[in-house]
């Protein structure tokens, strides 16, 4: 069955200080030179494609051991929907995965949509499961400018309700005639799955972090200080398991899809 999502709008408003009253966890600036260089992996991937496992699986390990000195590994794991009428309904799947898959496609330089797809902060998208070649595409990524993102964890009245906030410096590397635009996301580890029809019948498929839910949440400005900051209410789905969510932020490209700068939290940290 597929889950039912309950999240109220994300209202964001410009703010220079945090939500009054409330107590924020700070997440780590990339930039320091003491600090690893977030780099974003998003795996397009189905629990009825029998070749995306082994690619799920090598993002979990990513994600989960970090192996790249110098890089922060963020998993966005996406279920694509054109396979669901393959014998299987998968149940993460999304048709805004297809779109953003599909919107990848038109600048990527393997100009396709498959899985498992596993494209590299937005500028390289190659086959999910080839190790050595995701490996290449992260350490290309650390070399890259990247602008400083962070997300805060503010406190919240009750498990039900959270308050975030996210701050973008001056923007690093953008193209002068496109758009910054500042996205959202919710992910889960520990997800998994017995399938019982398609490729993988009779297979329990295990999953790196998949997104919950995924939001755009404005535009940063090209020559602000910071270029973007705001705070969000959100409301978690029951279904969730709290200690497995993390809140992702990112700054994107609307062109050319370039990542410019990301961070990430775990919800109770």
């Amino acid at each position: 069955m597929r889950m039912r999502f309950f999240l109220l709008p994300l209202v964001l408003v410009l703010a220079t200080n945090c939500r009054s009253g409330l107590t924020q966890t700070a997440a780590t600036a990339p930039n320091s030179a003491a600090e690893r260089v977030p780099v974003v992996l998003e795996l397009f991937t189905s629990e009825g494609c029998s070749s995306c496992p082994p690619a799920d699986a090598l993002l979990a390990k990513l994600a989960e051991q970090q192996p790249v000195a110098g890089a922060e590994l963020i998993a966005l794991e996406e279920h694509v929907d054109y396979w669901d009428h393959q014998g299987w309904n998968d149940p993460f799947s999304s048709a805004q995965w297809t779109q953003r898959q599909r919107d990848y496609a038109v600048g990527l330089a393997d100009h396709g949509v498959y899985t498992p797809e596993l494209v590299v902060n937005g500028r390289s998208g190659f086959v999910g499961s080839r190790a050595a070649e995701t490996y290449r595409a992260i350490t290309g990524a650390i070399a890259q400018p990247h602008t400083e993102v962070s997300v805060s964890v503010l406190k919240a009245e009750n498990n039900k309700r959270e308050w975030f906030r996210v701050e973008a410096g001056k923007l690093v590397g953008a193209q002068q005639n496109d758009t910054a635009e500042v996205w959202l996301a919710v992910t889960e580890t520990g997800l998994h799955n017995a399938v019982s029809g398609g490729e993988n019948a009779g297979q329990d498929l295990h999953h790196a972090p998949v997104v919950r839910w995924l939001h755009k949440a404005g535009n940063a400005a090209r020559d602000a200080t910071p270029s973007f900051a705001g705070e969000s209410e959100l409301k978690l789905d029951s279904a969730w398991k709290r200690r497995n969510l993390r809140i992702v932020a990112f700054v994107q490209e609307k062109r050319s899809h370039h990542i410019l700068g990301a961070a990430a939290i775990r919800l109770d940290e």
